[in-house]
C-alpha cells in the first residue's frame, strides 16, 4: 500500500463527500497517497473545512439531462472537458486507482481511470441507484454497495459487493452523552431530539419542528437542530424566543457530538445519515425526501423500518399538530425506544471505509 495513489471523486452532497473523506483517511492510514475531486457547491467547501491534511480539487460537475433534451450538448462538452482534465490529475499524480462516490462528479474521473487502464471501484450508498452510477458502473471493476437489497440493481454480469457506507473518522470517536450535551449547552436531564435533515437541510421538517417547539419544551424535550445553511436564518428566530427549548445550528462539522446528544432523531432517508444513525443507534423517524430521484429515500428507510429500528413517516401525512404529536409520543415510549435502539445497532457497518479500501488494494 505504501504510495499508492488513489483518486476519489466524492463531489455534489454530504453524502457523498464523507464517505469518500472517510476512505481517504483509511487508505492514508495504509501509508497510500489520495487526491479528492469535489465540486464547486457551497457544501463542498464547507464540508470538507478542517481536513487541511487532505488535498481536495474542485470540479464543475452537471447533470446529465435526457436524451432528447436541449442541455444534452452542453453536458457533453462538460463532460469531455472534465475528462481531459481528470487525464491531466491522473498523469500527473501517477494515480493507480479511481474511486467514485456517486453523482455526476465521478462520472469524468471514472472514465479518465479507465481511458488510462487504471481499476475503477463505485461506491452506491443508497438501495436504488442513480443515473449516475448506473452509467458509473460500466466502467468500474466492481460495485461496492452499502445495501444487500442494492444487489441485481445494476444489470446483469455486474460484480457487486456490500461493504456499507464508510463512516467519516470523527463520527467513529463516539463520544458520550454528557460530553456532548455540555457541548452544546444542552441540559442532561432533559430527553434530546436531534433533527438534521442532511448537508443540504429540509425545509419542511425544518419548519414543522420549529413552529413545535413550545410543545416540545412542555413536554420536557430539548430539540438539537441542524437547518442546513440554507434555512437557518428562517428557522433561527425560534429558538432565539426560546432559549431553553433547544438549539439550532445551520451546520457542524463535529457531528460525532451531535449524534451522541442524540436520544432520537428526525432524519431524512440519505444512506449516509442513516449509517451514522445506525452507528449510534439512534432510534429515528426517518421522513424520505418525496423528490428524491426514484424515491430512493423511501427504499432506504424501509431497510430500517422493517427491521425495527426506525418509523417511516410520509412528509405528505405531516402537519404541525400531527408531527408534534407522534413525535412526542415516540420519545415518551421507552420500550418502543429500547426495541429500536437494539435493531439499529444490527444494521451498523463499522468498519465500511476498510472494507473499500481491502477490495480497492486486493486489485493493485
Amino acid at each position: 500500500m505504501k504510495n499508492k495513489f488513489l483518486l476519489i471523486a466524492c463531489g455534489g452532497t454530504g453524502g457523498h463527500l464523507f464517505p469518500g473523506i472517510a476512505v481517504a483517511e483509511e487508505w492514508r492510514a495504509r501509508g497510500g497517497d489520495v487526491l479528492l475531486l469535489i465540486s464547486e457547491k457551497q457544501i463542498d467547501s464547507l464540508a470538507s473545512e478542517g481536513f487541511s491534511h487532505l488535498r481536495f480539487e474542485r470540479l464543475p460537475a452537471i447533470a446529465m439531462p435526457g436524451l432528447l433534451s436541449a442541455k444534452m450538448p452542453g453536458f457533453l462538452v462538460a463532460l469531455l472537458q472534465g475528462v481531459l482534465r481528470c487525464r491531466g490529475l491522473l498523469r500527473s499524480s501517477k494515480a493507480d486507482a479511481v474511486l467514485g462516490m456517486g453523482g455526476f462528479t465521478s462520472t469524468a474521473p471514472l472514465a479518465a481511470g479507465r481511458m488510462r487502464g487504471l481499476p475503477c471501484f463505485v461506491h452506491e450508498a443508497n438501495v436504488i441507484p442513480g443515473r449516475a452510477n448506473k452509467l458509473n458502473a460500466r466502467v468500474a471493476e466492481a460495485v461496492l454497495v452499502g445495501f444487500d437489497a442494492s444487489e441485481g440493481r445494476f444489470g446483469p454480469g455486474r460484480n457487486t459487493l456490500t461493504v456499507g457506507t464508510p463512516l467519516r473518522p470523527k463520527v467513529v470517536e463516539k463520544p458520550s452523552r454528557e460530553e456532548s450535551l455540555a457541548y452544546f449547552g444542552l441540559d442532561p436531564e432533559r430527553q434530546t431530539l436531534m433533527v438534521m435533515g442532511g448537508s443540504q437541510g429540509a425545509r419542511q421538517i425544518n419548519r414543522l419542528v420549529a413552529a413545535g417547539l413550545a410543545q416540545f419544551e412542555e413536554a420536557g424535550v430539548q430539540v438539537l437542530h441542524l437547518t442546513g445553511p440554507l434555512d437557518y436564518d428562517e428557522v433561527a428566530p425560534d429558538y432565539e424566543a426560546r432559549p431553553t427549548a433547544g438549539k439550532a445550528l445551520a451546520f457542524c462539522s463535529e457531528v460525532q457530538y451531535v449524534l451522541a446528544a442524540a436520544d432520537v432523531a428526525v432524519c431524512r432517508a440519505g444512506a449516509s445519515g442513516m449509517s451514522e444513525l445506525a452507528f449510534y443507534e439512534i432510534p429515528s423517524v426517518l421522513i424520505p425526501y418525496p423528490f428524491a430521484a426514484d424515491d430512493h429515500q423511501t427504499a432506504n428507510a424501509l431497510v430500517f423500518s422493517e427491521a425495527g429500528a426506525a418509523e417511516l413517516w410520509s412528509q405528505d401525512d405531516l402537519d404541525e399538530e400531527s408531527f408534534v404529536r407522534r413525535a412526542i409520543d415516540l420519545v415518551r415510549d421507552a420500550p418502543r425506544l429500547e426495541g429500536m435502539r437494539e435493531q439499529m445497532g444490527k444494521l451498523a457497518r463499522p468498519d465500511a471505509a476498510k472494507r473499500v479500501c481491502d477490495v480497492i488494494a486486493d486489485s493493485l
